[in-house]
């Protein structure tokens, strides 16, 4: 260790080293960016004069940009079916399951399955041999309580004949006169059995109770069947006329109660699943006596008729009831109403192809059009493409030539005018002014 080291030298902070100059590859972007500051300051220098801006600028500054491409269409009066739409099920008016009413063999079938029968066509028939058998039975006991009637009434005639004479006791005809009642009585119960036996006869042979169509047979013949029976013979479908089922909010309850209690027919039109193609025609034959307290809904029943089977028991099917019709409403097209933050609102297209927010109250409304209540007449053209980016006092160029911007006159050589012309060739309106250089075309709303 050198013992003659200088403290002084020691405690001493090392000398601090000389920055090192800037990379050569810094200092060239530094030059570079002052360039382009030069550049951009003589472009702006040439081309932004001072002074007032050009026309077209004061036009764009005016007008919030460009003209904005759309599409209009006029509001018309005409009228709107207020309709309710529902989804319904097709149920048969009747739906009779043919069993049996006595115990037997069932001997024939005399229908074919899907088969249409009409009301009191042969169906099927039972075993009537028991039952014809009883009904001799009854016959013959009838014949033999006939003939003790008559015995029974030839001697109470003999006694009363006695007792006349003072010959018998009055007991004896009194007693005799019970027996003449008794046979009477056999009689009667005879009679009772014989038309129960023509009865049970008659219930052998199956009969269609009602018109419809036959669905498949639910027993062969040969088996024994039994009036406790579950399944029954076959089902009957009464499918002309049919009706349809279908459910609707309780709030459409006192217009359809109304107009049904004025003698009105209620149209009901019946659509298929994709509720484009319409399958039947029919009215309201009723509606529920009560609402559904877990839906707030209730049933109506409309009845069509269905001679080619259209409609078939237990399909569902998109149902359009006619309630009522508004005439010489103002009808607006769906795509021009607009909703806001107020309620709903148009634009309308001005004559000096401008538009104008105006607000409007809405009614029932269809496919295409929407009654308006009040806010537009009649006539009044509004926007219905093109309204991403309009707002109040914009410029418009109207493509569809149905707007005020694409309905002025020709001039005097018989040709459009100029900004007609710029438009059908896909330009904007040149604006008015020394400048005759035609502004930027507009951008196209999406």
């Amino acid at each position: 260790m050198n013992e003659n080291v200088d403290p002084q030298q020691v405690d001493a902070p090392s000398p601090v080293k000389p920055a090192a100059p800037a990379p050569p590859r810094r200092r060239f972007a530094r030059l570079v960016w002052a360039v382009v500051l030069v550049v951009a300051a003589l472009l702006a220098w040439r081309y932004w004069p001072s002074g007032a801006p050009a026309p077209d600028a004061q036009s764009q500054t005016a007008s919030g940009g460009p003209p904005q491409t759309v599409r209009d269409a006029p509001a018309t009066l005409g009228d709107m079916p207020i309709t309710i739409d529902a989804l319904g099920a097709v149920t048969p008016l009747a739906t009779i399951t043919v069993k049996t009413q006595i115990s037997g063999r069932l001997m024939e079938v005399g229908f074919q399955e899907g088969q249409m029968v009409k009301q009191g066509d042969f169906l099927a028939q039972i075993d009537s041999r028991p039952y014809e058998a009883a009904l001799a039975l009854a016959q013959a006991q009838l014949a033999k309580d006939s003939a003790l009637f008559d015995q029974a009434q030839a001697d109470l005639a003999r006694y009363q004949t006695l007792e006349k004479q003072d010959s018998i006791a009055r007991q004896q005809v009194e007693d005799q006169q019970f027996a003449v009642a008794q046979d009477k009585a056999a009689i009667a119960a005879d009679q009772a059995q014989i038309d129960t036996a023509k009865l049970n006869i008659a219930y052998c042979r199956i009969v269609a109770p009602v018109s419809g169509r036959v669905g498949l047979r639910l027993v062969d013949p040969g088996n024994y069947l039994q009036p406790s029976d579950t399944t029954g013979i076959v089902v009957i479908a009464e499918i002309d006329p049919i009706s349809v089922l279908f459910s609707t909010a309780e709030d459409n309850l006192p217009p359809i109660a109304a107009r049904m209690k004025s003698g009105a027919e209620l149209t009901v039109v019946a659509y298929d699943r994709t509720n484009s193609k319409a399958l039947a025609t029919g009215t309201v034959s009723t509606f529920d006596n009560q609402i559904d307290l877990t839906t707030g809904t209730f049933k109506l029943r409309a009845q069509f008729d269905n001679p080619d089977g259209v409609l078939f028991p237990n399909q569902f099917v998109n149902i359009k009831l006619l309630v009522d019709t508004m005439s010489g409403a103002t009808l607006a097209p769906n795509a021009a109403i607009q909703i806001g933050a107020s309620g709903g609102f148009v634009y309308v297209v001005k004559a000096d192809s401008t538009v104008a927010v105006r607000k409007v109250t809405t009614g029932p409304a269809d496919a295409k059009n929407t009654v308006i209540l009040s806010g537009l007449t009649a006539g009044e053209t509004v926007v219905v493409d093109g309204v991403d980016r309009l707002r109040d006092g914009a410029k418009v160029v109207v493509r569809n030539g149905g707007g005020a911007a694409a309905s002025a006159p020709a001039d005097a050589s018989g040709a459009a005018p100029r900004h007609k012309r710029a438009q059908d060739q896909g330009g904007a309106t040149p604006k008015a002014g020394p400048s005759s250089t035609p502004s930027p075309s507009p951008t196209a709303t999406p």
